[in-house]
């Protein structure tokens, strides 16, 4: 479920140099890891980080729907379905609220770390 955001991301980003970069770096004698790791993988970074951006959500959906089918006794999907089934929905909406928070506080961890990996980025000024 988070594995192709990512990787669409990432060849993007990849992708993201022209071609008057890459031949700058040929004509300064680098080789493909030099041009990889000094200027492909820089230039890719804000992408692969809106790709980890997407897959921090997209994974906490993954593990509650998957828990709602498949735990027998644990979760935060188990406890939804079981309170839907009791009609607890002060409970549902109790566990819909901290999956909110538990994905909010996960986006804005790899936002944190995007804005420290990525400070030079034009995205990144204020």
């Amino acid at each position: 479920m988070v594995f192709f955001p990512i990787l669409v991301n990432t060849v993007q980003g990849l992708r993201e140099t022209d071609t008057m970069q890459r031949d700058l770096m040929r004509t300064y004698a680098a080789g493909y890891m030099q041009t990889l790791l000094k200027l492909r993988l820089p230039a890719a970074m804000p992408f692969i980080f809106n790709g980890l951006k997407i897959a921090t959500t997209l994974a906490l959906i993954g593990a509650i729907v998957a828990e709602y089918f498949g735990s027998p006794t644990r979760g935060m999907g188990f406890r939804i379905s079981t309170g839907v089934g009791s009609l607890s929905i002060d409970l549902v909406w109790a566990e819909i609220i901290v999956a909110a928070i538990a994905g909010t506080a996960f986006y804005g961890i790899v936002v944190w770390i995007e804005r420290a990996m990525t400070f030079w980025h034009p995205s990144q000024r204020r």
